[in-house]
């Protein structure tokens, strides 16, 4: 179920900092109440494999997009307990120590549900117990979503388990989101700050075509 276009869900979600405070996050508040854009990361595990690659590659990137007045904000469905106690674990044994930014701990599955970006690949109503139950681990693909400062997705992504995200990548559409903003341009393939842009109608088509495409 896409999003884009859209306002992002309204719902409060408990979150964990590296100071081992639990408190709540809405992001869609987060946004419009900062007047700022919001990149939010979900990944499937703490105390994986991939995940903290990318946590770490996030931190990295954060000043860069703080720069372009952007939040970063990572989610998994653990609880705040299980992150704190990986964000007190150190690199070189695996963990996240040094991440800075709020890690939403949607435990209760609210929010990832919402999104429909949790692993299930079966529901099964079971008579006997009047459950329902499912096959796959229930937790999230690594699903991403650019938010702008009103609250609208304008990117959505979901990446498998096994692939890694490319955290250059969303730069470079916040980037081409903020271009669209104050130039009222459109962003062509390939597109990267200090490049050419286009406007949006068939003229504008023809000329980047003609000037940039052999």
């Amino acid at each position: 179920m896409a999003i884009v276009g859209k306002q992002f869900p309204d719902l409060n979600v408990d979150a964990m900092n590296e100071l081992g405070d639990t408190f709540k996050i809405n992001v869609l508040e987060e946004a419009k109440n900062n007047n700022k854009k919001v990149v939010l990361f979900w990944y499937p595990k703490d105390f994986t494999f991939v995940c903290p690659t990318e946590l770490h590659a996030f931190e990295a990137a954060k000043e860069e997009f703080a720069k372009r007045n952007t939040i970063v904000i990572g989610a998994s469905c653990d609880t705040p307990e299980v992150h704190f106690a990986w964000l007190s674990q150190s690199k070189d044994n695996g963990g996240i120590e040094g991440v800075t930014y709020p890690i939403l701990a949607d435990s209760n599955r609210n929010l990832s549900s919402i999104l429909g970006i949790l692993d299930i690949k079966n529901e099964t109503y079971d008579e006997a117990t009047g459950t329902v139950q499912v096959e796959g681990d229930n937790v999230t693909y690594r699903a991403t979503y650019i938010i702008d400062e009103d609250g609208i997705v304008q990117h959505e992504s979901i990446n498998n388990m096994p692939l890694g995200r490319n955290v250059g990548e969303y730069l470079r559409l916040v980037d081409a989101l903020t271009h669209v903003q104050e130039k009222g341009e459109v962003c062509p393939a390939n597109w990267e700050e200090g490049k050419d842009a286009m406007q949006a109608n068939a003229k504008g088509t023809a000329a980047y075509l003609a000037n940039h495409v052999n």
